[in-house]
């Protein structure tokens, strides 16, 4: 996995700014299912954002980091109750990735 860039982070900061929040951590914390819709959600996606909500048993650092070791993705941002992941994506064409240079 590659490291981001401090250049690279502060521009998927940006693009997650409009992104609607489509991973939600709850009460059960993080198991196999959270992780397979993170996974097919990066492959789709590439950026996408989560919420940890007030009764889980983890916080947003703890869920981000673990979500994203195991999705093997990138942290790019975590805020509050909110975390932002990435990953390249393997099945979108070339030409409609994230531009990271």
């Amino acid at each position: 996995m590659m490291e981001l860039t401090s250049r690279q982070r502060a521009r998927l900061r940006g693009m997650a700014n409009s992104l609607d929040t489509i991973l939600y951590v709850g009460k059960e914390g993080i198991g196999e299912n959270l992780i397979a819709q993170a996974d097919s959600a990066l492959e789709a996606r590439e950026l996408i954002k989560g919420k940890v909500q007030e009764n889980a048993p983890v916080t947003s650092r703890e869920a981000a980091e673990e979500i994203a070791r195991a999705a093997r993705a990138e942290v790019v941002q975590v805020i509050g109750s909110r975390f932002v992941l990435y990953r390249e994506s393997h099945t979108i064409d070339r030409d409609k990735r994230i531009k990271l240079d």
